[in-house]
């Protein structure tokens, strides 16, 4: 199984940086996305939705698991509580190539809850502890934790920085923080995701805290430039809703963050380049509209985008859609307009 994912990974590894993310998002960040992603940069780590350990011992793993090695860097984001069953989905996920393994420790939904896992978990350091030093015993690529600032009552600036000493000292190579609570009594997942106030602050008094321990931001990154203003403060930014909402934005990640060029000089170009890969996942049975609905926002205030967005809202749902069905909403938007050069802000 190696050999047939990883082709090229070694020299791949080497370009693994925490310095921007697209953040893993439940029914967003799947294949398809991470594959259109890649086109737009080349340097963003990308992260799989989270899936639980569950799914990952029990489940289609190939289905599952299985994916592009034009993707990498990519990480597996694992939903799970049990040190032994973490460990060992850890281990089938390097299996499959992914160059990172992250633990979620911030997800707020009453799934998760009731599984002992995601932003519940806050509330226990040592077990998290215990499951990332499981699994680093077994994998030999980074494993991460994504977390909240703190759940409920807690007082986030004595959660936090006792979740993530005990998370550093376990041998976690990076923190990934969401700047806000999760209220896991009395709000729904959708409003954890915007009522709880953000307190960038405090994710950057946590880094002085911890010089030597790689630490990343996430929650309300709208912009590449505000990413980059993150810089000054953490060692990383993860955008989340702006990144799958606009993916446009992403195709300025290279240039303002790495200093390196677009992988192509307009959006329209790097969609074009997508078709390869639609062909291919509609061969393998994926629905035309189950790809290009990740492309929906990909232009903004450029002539033919309401016509590009029709186009593929009302013919990209029917059984029979194929590939020349984007081409098609493609040629109605105007070429030329909109370029890495013009996207950070």
């Amino acid at each position: 199984m190696r050999g047939d994912v990883t082709s090229g990974l070694t020299g791949l590894r080497g370009l693994l940086s925490r310095r921007f993310s697209v953040a893993p998002m439940m029914e967003w960040t799947d294949r398809p996305c991470r594959s259109f992603h890649r086109l737009l940069t080349r340097r963003a780590l990308l992260y799989t939705e989270m899936l639980t350990t569950g799914a990952v011992l029990r489940g289609d793993r190939k289905r599952l698991l299985q994916f592009d090695a034009a993707q990498h860097p990519v990480a597996l984001q694992l939903g799970g509580c049990e040190p032994d069953a973490l460990a060992e989905a850890a281990r089938i996920g390097e299996d499959f190539g992914y160059d990172e393994i992250n633990l979620n420790c911030g997800c707020p939904s009453d799934r998760v809850q009731e599984g002992r896992f995601g932003a519940c978990l806050m509330a226990e350091p040592a077990l998290v502890a215990k499951s990332v030093e499981r699994m680093k015993s077994v994998v030999g690529v980074p494993v991460t934790v994504k977390c909240r600032i703190g759940i409920d009552d807690q007082e986030p600036a004595q959660s936090l920085f006792a979740f993530a000493s005990a998370v550093r000292e376990a041998g976690a190579d990076a923190l990934v923080v969401h700047a806000r609570k999760a209220w896991l009594k009395g709000l729904s997942p959708r409003e954890n995701r915007d009522m709880p106030p953000l307190d960038y602050p405090l994710v950057h008094r946590l880094k002085q805290a911890h010089p030597d321990f790689e630490i990343l931001i996430n929650g309300g990154i709208a912009s590449v430039e505000q990413a980059r203003e993150e810089l000054e403060h953490v060692d990383g930014a993860m955008m989340g809703r702006a990144a799958y909402q606009e993916p446009w934005r992403l195709l300025a990640v290279d240039p303002v963050l790495f200093g390196e060029a677009a992988p192509f000089p307009s959006v329209k170009d790097a969609a074009l380049a997508f078709v390869p890969s639609i062909e291919r996942e509609l061969a393998a049975g994926v629905r035309l509209h189950a790809i290009t609905r990740h492309m929906l926002g990909l232009f903004r205030a450029v002539p033919g985008a309401r016509g590009f967005r029709r186009h593929l809202a009302t013919e990209g749902v029917r059984p029979d859609a194929g590939v020349n069905v984007l081409i098609e909403a493609l040629a109605m938007v105007a070429d030329g307009v909109t370029d890495a050069g013009t996207l950070a802000a």
